[in-house]
């Protein structure tokens, strides 16, 4: 049977409703729209590294004080995912997004005015990283629900826009400060950034509503009439509430009604199925952020993965320029080690999306791999001297790092996390806890390489937290194997206390009672 869908005929911003998991729809338009955010937001992030040094000789400021303007809004884009989860579901995700998009616009156009690393801090790291998170973790969230069986691949292939937009905007940006000066250039990106307003105004939220089948009912004699079988002594009724089963009789068993059937006849008896359709029980009220997830044992070790693992997302990208220009390599090549590192992530996420698309198989375990190899690639950093080495380095480590960071939070829709119906705010939760170690890894990572006077040493401090990511990684499965164990036994339990105190053939008992009146009826 074919998917129907309902049309609705309200505001942009008005849900589209399926009776199932479309996998497609408007779901394309939703992942056309994420490609664009992603290159406009993470995007922009990971190629900020091209300023680094214009902003360390205009400010006279050193590598780590410098690092704290990505680290703070890394911080706020994460810390405040839970507000971003609160404001879709009371505005809407659409209205979110866009309001967001106004954000890092407006924070990046007044950041290329700044006169000092404060300004800075404030512009990037508090206006637009607020805008960062709005408009990336509701997009990504609707996205999510589009899809089902396709939803690894389509969210891979969509997160590529991040990839091309390193690749596309660091010659770019490189090639535009030596025409206007970084200054313009920041201004110039952050009017680029104002689109991402027109990809809030493509976002639909989703609702499923499953199809309630009911049976044909057989059609009732004329002369029959519905009413409860009702206890001789007590006169109450043996409706059963729950199943909502009704008996129903012929009329010549009930005392005291005027109309008769021909005794020819015998009796008939058959039971209907009622669909109240005219009283709908309340809809519970939708709670803005639930919590309940930090009681998951499995979320919680899946949380800490995310934690550690953010250590090594962000630095490597933003130091990368600065390592080859340590070892003696020229801006142009060290401008084309970040291209490559972005198109090797491209084929990367792609990859993992194609492989996490088939079935049956286990996506937690493929992601701990993917950790797993991404940590080596993260020490194998500073054993390059020269560039093909580097290039070679950068290459093993954007592909790796496209499989872990194109699924890490698509994941959280998986049975073995939390679900897709905990997907909402399970991913603010997620992300808030994220905060702390966007925080705290590009500025530890610049207070090493001023200690140690070594670049190489940022990389070290990336590849101890993505192994801390992949230990944590591990005991997902375990706990959520465990936790499905006492939930299955909870209810075998509950069930078994309940059973024995109903007696068995109470409704026969009534009935058999309703049949002998119903005779001594008719014999009168």
């Amino acid at each position: 049977s074919k998917m129907t869908v309902k049309a609705v005929k309200m505001p942009c911003t008005a849900p589209n409703v399926y009776t199932k998991v479309p996998d497609g729809g408007w779901g394309w338009t939703v992942a056309f729209a994420f490609f664009f955010v992603e290159a406009l937001t993470y995007g922009i992030i990971k190629s900020f590294g091209v300023f680094f040094n214009d902003l360390m000789e205009s400010f006279d400021e050193t590598n780590s004080r410098i690092s704290w303007i990505i680290s703070i809004c890394v911080f706020v884009q994460t810390f405040t995912a839970p507000l971003s989860t609160i404001l879709s579901k009371r505005f809407g995700p659409p209205l979110v997004v866009m309001a967001g998009g106004v954000l890092i616009s407006t924070g990046m156009v007044t950041a290329s005015f700044a006169r000092t690393v404060v300004d800075m801090y404030v512009t990037i790291g508090v206006v637009s990283g607020l805008g960062y998170c709005l408009s990336f973790l509701p997009t990504v969230t609707i996205l999510s629900q589009y899809f089902d069986k396709r939803r690894s691949l389509v969210t891979a292939v969509a997160s590529t826009g991040e990839c091309f937009a390193v690749f596309s905007f660091a010659p770019a940006i490189t090639a535009l400060k030596e025409q206007i000066g970084w200054r313009y250039s920041l201004l110039s990106v952050g009017v680029l950034q104002l689109s991402i307003v027109i990809c809030g105004s493509l976002l639909r939220p989703i609702v499923i509503k499953e199809q309630e089948e009911v049976k044909a009912q057989p059609p009732e004699e004329p002369t029959e009439t519905k009413y409860m079988l009702e206890n001789e002594q007590t006169r109450t009724s043996i409706e059963s509430i729950d199943s909502g089963v009704e008996i129903t009789t012929s009329p010549s068993n009930v005392p005291g009604k005027t109309k008769a059937e021909p005794k020819s006849e015998e009796p008939k008896e058959h039971v209907q199925i009622l669909v109240n359709n005219n009283s709908t029980p309340p809809e519970p009220k939708t709670k803005l952020l639930d919590f309940s997830v930090m009681r998951d044992c499995s979320f919680i070790c899946y949380a800490f993965f995310g934690l550690f693992a953010t250590l090594g997302f962000f630095a490597p990208s933003l130091y990368i320029i600065p390592l080859s220009l340590s070892l003696g390599i020229s801006k142009d090549h060290s401008a084309y080690i970040l291209s490559a590192m972005a198109i090797a992530e491209v084929f990367g996420r792609v990859s993992a999306g194609w492989v996490l698309n088939k079935k049956p198989i286990r996506k937690i375990y493929i992601e701990l791999i993917c950790v797993v190899l991404l940590s080596v690639a993260l020490f194998a950093f500073p054993f390059a001297s020269e560039f093909w080495g580097l290039m070679t380095c950068s290459v093993f480590f954007g592909f790796m790092l496209g499989t872990v960071a194109g699924t890490h939070i698509p994941l959280l829709a998986e049975d073995d996390v939390v679900g897709i119906a905990r997907m909402s705010s399970a991913a603010g939760v997620y992300v808030f806890i994220q905060s702390l170690a966007g925080l705290a890894g590009p500025p530890l990572a610049g207070v090493l390489v001023d200690t140690t006077q070594n670049y190489s040493s940022a990389f070290y401090s990336c590849a101890a937290g993505m192994v801390l990511g992949a230990v944590f990684l591990s005991l997902v499965r375990p706990c959520k194997a465990g936790l499905c164990h006492r939930q299955q036994q909870r209810p075998e339990e509950s069930a078994a206390e309940v059973l024995p105190d109903l007696p068995d053939d109470f409704i026969e008992m009534d009935i058999g009672k309703a049949e002998n009146s119903g005779k001594a009826s008719d014999s009168t």
